[in-house]
Parts: structure tokens; sequence; C-alpha cells
């Protein structure tokens, strides 16, 4: 009985040191698994591990597998979509990026026609020599009615874009209307169809979408509507709103007067152009301040076929044809700009959102770890 109970003491003894052995290998491959390269372990505790694990080298070469809770595995999750929605929107201003310089070269494509088009009607106008023009276009009428030409966007992601050009028509809308004026809507581009649907359905006249490549045959369109409402009498103006492209970072909603047209405004009006640049991988643009197009001289022994206010007559639906496009031109690029921009802060939000996430994700993880670790030693001390 005495070698019996001596041999069960050193069984005893053997066991306790094997489990504070496994407990030691186990809190070295945790510690490991925090560590760049493979963790060199004393050689005294090499020859220890050899009652363990056969091969040590192994073991420390194998990579580590950390087991964590539902926390960090969320974290992980959401910093992964976070990344790829980042990936989305750099893609997406880049897009339209690319679509603002196809804008832009449509504008350019159209400026020898518009220079052409106001030498022409200078050269008339001073050919008259100041005599007072009697064409319907031309003519001021006491105002009782107002047609609004709203110009907006096809899409949203653009950010305020489409809402400061509604609410700027909107406040013209009440303006106008509390002035005892009656007031019609001409509306170009799905927002704002959507938009004055709901709130003035019974004041729209005409809609038209646009797309990101407006082309003469749509601005033909819209310039027929509203020059047969002029001139059938049933509107007595017609005011434009559209946004003005100012720069990729700024764009302003204005307003003019499209019909009935100035003559001295239409000989004396300057224009610019804009061009989207890249210097070092940031966008800019450069502006271009054009001079008014030289009246072309018509000599006193020329003889047209018409009378030239017959023919001014003839130049203004031209005229506005052009502007239209213009204005359809200029809206887009304000539109893609604010595109850009709005794509670029939310690229930049989502990798700072990205960078808070990876930060709460290594906090969660360590602290998982480390219970671990005293969970390890907690058991190794109570052994002992």
């Amino acid at each position: 009985p005495d070698f019996s109970h001596y041999h069960y003491t050193q069984s005893i003894e053997a066991a306790k040191k094997t489990m504070k052995f496994t407990y030691l290998a186990t809190l070295l491959a945790a510690a490991n698994a925090f560590t760049s390269s493979p963790s060199v372990i004393s050689s005294v505790g090499e020859k220890s591990l050899n009652n363990v694990f056969a091969d040590s080298s192994a073991h420390r070469n194998r990579r580590a597998t950390i087991v964590m809770d539902g926390k960090a595995n969320a974290i992980r999750d959401r910093i992964t979509s976070v990344k790829n929605t980042r990936k989305i929107t750099m893609a997406m201003k880049l897009v339209a990026a690319a679509k603002v310089r196809r804008a832009q070269d449509s504008v350019m494509a159209t400026r020898p026609f518009s220079e052409t088009l106001q030498s022409v009607f200078g050269g008339l106008i001073n050919r008259i020599d100041g005599t007072e023009l009697d064409l319907p276009l031309l003519t001021q009428r006491e105002v009782k009615k107002v047609t609004l030409l709203v110009i907006t966007g096809d899409r949203g992601l653009c950010g305020g874009y489409n809402s400061f050009m509604i609410k700027k028509a909107d406040a013209r809308y009440q303006e106008l209307t509390s002035q005892g004026i009656e007031v019609d809507l001409v509306l170009v581009g799905k927002k704002g169809i959507a938009y004055f649907d709901r709130r003035y359905k019974q004041s729209i006249r005409k809609t038209f979408e646009c797309g990101q490549n407006p082309n003469a045959k749509e601005a033909l369109a819209i310039s027929e509507e509203i020059l047969n409402t002029f001139l059938s009498g049933e509107t007595d103006a017609v005011e434009l709103l559209y946004t003005k492209f100012v720069s990729l970072i700024a764009s302003a909603p204005a307003t003019r007067t499209l019909i009935p047209f100035s003559a001295s405004e239409i000989t004396n009006k300057g224009d610019e152009v804009f061009q989207l640049t890249s210097n070092g991988g940031a966008f800019g643009v450069e502006r271009t301040e054009l001079e008014v197009a030289e009246p072309q001289e018509f000599g006193n022994d020329m003889i047209f076929e018409q009378e030239p206010a017959q023919i001014v007559n003839s130049i203004l639906p031209l005229y506005l044809n052009g502007q239209i496009l213009r204005t359809l031109q200029e809206s887009v690029a304000s539109e893609l700009a604010a595109r850009m921009q709005s794509m670029q802060s939310a690229s930049d939000n989502a990798g700072e959102l990205a960078k808070n996430l990876s930060m709460e994700y290594n906090r969660a993880r360590q602290s998982a770890v480390t219970q671990e670790i005293l969970e390890i030693v907690s058991g190794a001390a109570a052994l002992e």
C-alpha cells in the first residue's frame, strides 16, 4: 500500500507539471500572434517545451489562429464594407470628371456658331442704324403672366445642386404669385419635375428630360415650346432659372429674362468658358474670358433680298436655341462638378471612418487576447 501511495503521488506531480507546461506554451503562442516575426524563445524555455512539443520550430512558424468575439468580427466586416464603398465613390468621381471634360468640349464646339451669330446680329443692328425695331421678340409687354423655364438634374448624389435650384425656383414662383402675376412652368430634369408635380401640378405647362449629354435637338424642342407660348400671347415674359458654373467646388443658381430679348444685351454681351485641368492628380478649372464678337461689316452698297429687320427676326430664334443649348451644357457641367465634389467628400469620410474602425477593431482584438492571457495565467496559478 505504501508503494501504491508513492506512485499515485508521483503521478499527480507529473500531471501538474505537464499542465503548467501546456499553459505556458499556449501563453507564448498567443503572445507570438502579435509579433511580426516568430518569437525567440530562450534556450531554457525550449528545453522545457521539448517535453510537450516534439518540434518547437514548426510550432513557431505556424500562423496563429486568433479566436475573436462577435464584436471584433462585426467591426472587421464593417471595415471591409466601408473600404468597398470608398472604391465606388472614387470611381464615380472619376466618371464625373470624364463627363465634365465631354461637356466642356461640347461648349467649345458651339462657340464658332455663337460668335458668328452675334457678329451678324451686331452688323445688322448697325446697318439698321438705330431705327426702332418693331419685332415681337424685342417688344416689351405689360407683364400679366410669366413662364419659368427651370433646369434641374436627372440624378442625385450631387450635393445640394438640385435642392438649391428647386428652392430658388419655388421662391420665385411664390414671389410672382404674391404680386398677382400668373405663373406657369416649363421644367427640364426629372428632379424638378418630381418636385413641382407634387406642389404645383396645375401650373406645369411642359416637361422635358435632358440626359448628361444635351444636344441641339433637345434645345430646339425647348426653344420652340417657349417661342410658341410667347408669340401666341399666352405669356408676356419667359425667365430662365439655371445653375451657373463657377468652379469645381462652387456653383450658383442664376435667373435671367430669356424673352423678350434686348438688342443691346445680345450685341454687347461677352462670354466665358471653363476648362477642366489636372495637376499632380488634383483637378482644377481654368477660366477664360472671351471678348464680344466684332459686328460684321455690311457695306452701304450691299443689297439684301429681305429687309434687315426681317433677317434679325429670323436670327433671334437661332440665338434663343443657342442660348438654351449653352445653358443646358453649363447646367450639366455644374451638376457633374457638384457630383465630383460630393463623391470626393464621401471618399474622404469613408477613409476617415475606416481609420477609426481599424483603431476600434485593434482595441477589441487586444482586449479579447488580454482576457485570454489572464485566464491562462489564473489557471496556471490555481494549479500551483
